[in-house]
């Protein structure tokens, strides 16, 4: 896949502007769409007040659920910052990464040059592309988001807390925008960013990446919205998301471009609950950040595009950030690489379509360390090993575990003994799955 725009693809956009077409019987207009990702940082499956939180208020994600699609089984494909942001980026499995799951600013490693990523595909169909968040897929200069795909970018390298004895830089392209930056800001930055960049390239598809350093620790709201929530700073945090994802929907409607783009809400890993109060909620989901129980890879998935996609849709069928990237670039005309593995699925049928229409494909879990642990297949997941001591010993240190996730999705009540052919079944599937990644090294690895 080359990385640069060729005739034919200036062709494609050009003829295809203002037609016409019909996706699993739906008439879409204006093809390819625009793509906005809004990405969270560590915000947990109950944070939210259309998931269930009870002070939280989120009206505008809620307007945006009621108005498209909720999810209530959507994966991130690991409870870890930099893996997570790793597999939407490629539609890989962070193992596939051979990086660790979480970079610092001491790392030497970032995502490879020879991935392709999200922005990258989508720019060779046209598209102009933008991050404007956090990045966190390697902070030096061949790694960071201009060498792979993306036109602009503002915003921290890594985490919002990995101030290891010296400022995090606020960047702009490759280069420091400043330091010590004013964290209350980030959120209002990053969202007027986004808004100026949508203004700018509304004639053409564009493709935005906002990946907010929010509601992850330290917690930074913004001035208009500190002490107003009644969950306290956490819920602040959110709130002004909430604002923020309101803001964009609204630029778009005033635009008249909402009818053409495509905006996903999401989070990168469930909450950080060893943070207390100043984390945030899994809901009614066991474990949160850092574990592969549900609550630590189970988070909100909003999907949003008036007069297209499927309107007041609960869809309860599994689905990740892995699939956002094979389904993007389905929705763009562009190949999917078929150089490589490519671990998502094209989920277009469940944004169009009453028909459901997907590949039947486990999923498997993987904690930090990068070995897979879990497998959900249908309503039914299985754990052939688990790192926690205190949870396994939960369990009266019983191995495997088999959970029926649709009757119990906090993961109380092991019928691996009633189950026994599943059982089988699964371990045997996930043995497989683990040989065969095994036999595919990463590109640090084959170099």
């Amino acid at each position: 896949m080359a990385l640069k725009i060729n005739y034919i693809s200036i062709f494609f956009i050009l003829f295809y502007a203002g037609q016409t077409y019909k996706i699993y019987g739906q008439e879409v207009k204006n093809k390819p769409p625009n793509i906005i990702i809004l990405f969270c940082d560590d915000l947990g499956y109950g944070d939210l007040s259309g998931y269930g939180h009870p002070t939280i208020q989120t009206p505008n994600l809620d307007k945006m659920a009621a108005e498209g699609i909720k999810f209530t089984n959507f994966y991130s494909a690991s409870p870890k910052c930099t893996a997570s942001r790793y597999a939407l980026m490629t539609g890989r499995l962070p193992v596939r990464s051979g990086l660790n799951a979480v970079l610092g600013p001491a790392s030497k490693k970032g995502i490879h040059p020879k991935e392709i990523t999200l922005a990258e595909g989508l720019k060779e169909t046209g598209y102009a592309t933008a991050i404007f968040g956090k990045w966190h897929l390697g902070h030096l200069s061949q790694y960071l988001p201009l060498q792979h795909g993306f036109d602009e970018y503002t915003g921290f390298p890594y985490s919002n807390d990995m101030d290891w004895n010296r400022p995090i830089p606020l960047l702009q392209g490759n280069d420091t925008l400043e330091l010590n930056t004013d964290q209350r800001k980030l959120t209002a930055l990053y969202t007027e960013r986004t808004i100026d960049f949508i203004k700018r390239k509304k004639e053409q598809p564009f493709f935005v990446y906002l990946p907010y350093a929010m509601p992850h620790v330290p917690l930074h709201p913004g001035e208009a919205f500190a002490g107003k929530s009644k969950r306290g700073t956490y819920g602040d945090t959110v709130e002004e998301i909430d604002w923020s994802a309101g803001i964009i929907m609204k630029t778009l409607k005033a635009l008249n471009l909402e009818k053409n783009t495509l905006v996903f809400f999401t989070s990168d890993n469930g909450p950080w609950l060893q943070k207390k109060e100043n984390g945030g909620s899994a809901g009614l989901l066991r474990g949160g950040k850092g574990s592969i129980w549900e609550g630590g890879m189970r988070v909100p998935g909003i999907a949003w595009w008036p007069g297209t996609i499927l309107q007041g849709v609960i869809e309860t069928e599994v689905a990740g950030t892995m699939d956002l990237y094979v389904t993007a670039l389905k929705l763009a005309g562009q190949p999917i690489p078929n150089d490589r593995s490519i671990d998502g699925r094209d989920i277009r049928s469940l944004l169009l379509s009453k028909d459901k229409d997907i590949e039947d494909r486990p999923y498997f879990f993987y904690p930090p360390n990068n070995d897979a642990q879990a497998i959900r297949k249908g309503p039914w997941k299985l754990y052939n090993e688990i790192s926690g001591k205190a949870d396994i010993a939960y369990f009266e240190n019983k191995l495997p575990l088999l959970f029926n996730v649709d009757v119990d999705p906090s993961e109380k009540y092991n019928v691996a003994n009633e189950n026994q052919n599943i059982v089988q079944e699964l371990l045997a599937e996930l043995a497989e799955h683990k040989k065969l990644v095994k036999e595919e090294s990463n590109y640090f690895d084959k170099n």
